[in-house]
């Protein structure tokens, strides 16, 4: 099985910094996470994926308030980004800065992919997961990203932000009033075309150089980043992440084709990945929805026809069907058990 890729402690260094700033002390949730202080200081630190899901869940629990990944983010300036964000500082213009972003995001962060994509009439920025994360590691790095690419534009145009889209996967949080300080950006929460990050702005603006544009520097950024890069782990546990993106859609599961396309695979590709560790696409898919309807159907609040469409079914029938094939029961049976003890 392989390993999965680590993260640079730069970034979460930062969310003890902010702890301290709201009184809380640090060291006990570090330590709770399998952490040193010592260990997030060496500059090129890195952290297993468990231990930061472990310490994001410790800071959430102790900080009191909904917006520390939004904080978290707002603090991340180019310098914070290391070699890369030495490249993109140096690039001639946007475009080119974005692209480049997009090649190294992963010396960044390997939970996200980035996707830049420039036409005659705008400029499209993505980000999707690539990591199999707990449902608030993943909340908590969407909106990190989100906050920090805002900063990286402002920074390298060295003026107002002009206006431009910034849609997010996820829920309206209860902080949503904070992102009125993402000056230019308009916001939408709960967007459903996928899971993850999505920013549309004008093309014009891609065009505009960076003040610090220098390219003897850019030359030498670009060429450490790929052997960085070219040193870095690149897989993780394959079927792990296949079960959180099916887990976070909305309107019905992504196919093997749409997961595939996200990590630049074939579906057959995909395919081969998921039966190397024992399991299948179908399988995977079965077990969520069959997770996904059982937490609807407790929770009460969707009839079994809304919970059909809610899961892709094309009606009721099809899903109770499909519903007791796997669990023995149909839906209105199941609601009926009386609740574990």
């Amino acid at each position: 099985m392989a390993a999965y890729p680590e993260l640079p402690a730069r970034y979460y260094l930062r969310l003890g910094e902010q702890l301290q700033r709201l009184g809380v002390d640090p060291l006990p949730l570090l330590l709770q996470a399998g952490l040193r202080p010592q260990q997030l200081q060496q500059p090129d630190a890195l952290l297993r994926l468990e231990q930061v899901e472990s310490l994001i869940a410790a800071v959430n629990a102790a900080a009191g308030r909904s917006d520390i990944a939004f904080e978290l983010g707002r603090t991340l300036r180019l310098a914070t980004h290391s070699i890369v964000g030495y490249g993109i500082l140096s690039s001639p213009t946007l475009d080119y800065a974005m692209r480049l972003t997009s090649r190294f995001f992963r010396l960044l962060t390997p939970t996200l992919r980035m996707r830049y994509r420039l036409d005659a009439a705008a400029a499209e920025i993505r980000f999707e997961p690539v990591l199999p994360l707990s449902h608030a590691a993943l909340l908590f790095h969407l909106e990190v990203v989100a906050v920090a690419m805002h900063i990286v534009l402002r920074e390298l145009l060295g003026e107002a932000m002009p206006r431009y889209q910034l849609q997010l996967s996820i829920p309206e949080p209860p902080h949503a009033a904070r992102y009125a300080e993402l000056e230019g950006a308009r916001m939408q929460f709960g967007w459903p075309d996928g899971i993850g990050i999505r920013m549309l702005m004008s093309a014009a603006l891609m065009g505009r150089a960076p003040a610090l544009a220098d390219a003897a520097a850019l030359q030498l950024a670009e060429d450490r980043c790929r052997v960085l890069l070219h040193d870095a782990v690149s897989e993780g546990r394959v079927a792990d992440w296949v079960r959180m993106m099916l887990r976070e859609a909305s309107g019905g599961l992504p196919s093997l084709e749409d997961l595939a396309h996200t990590l630049n695979l074939s579906a057959r590709t995909l395919d081969r990945h998921l039966q190397r560790e024992g399991s299948g696409f179908r399988a995977l898919q079965q077990e969520i929805l069959r997770e996904r309807a059982c937490a609807l159907l407790e929770a009460g609040r969707l009839s079994v026809t809304q919970i059909a469409l809610e899961l892709g079914y094309t009606d009721a029938a099809n899903f109770a069907r499909a519903f007791k094939r796997d669990t023995g029961m149909s839906p209105r049976e199941w609601q009926k058990q009386p609740p574990p003890p």
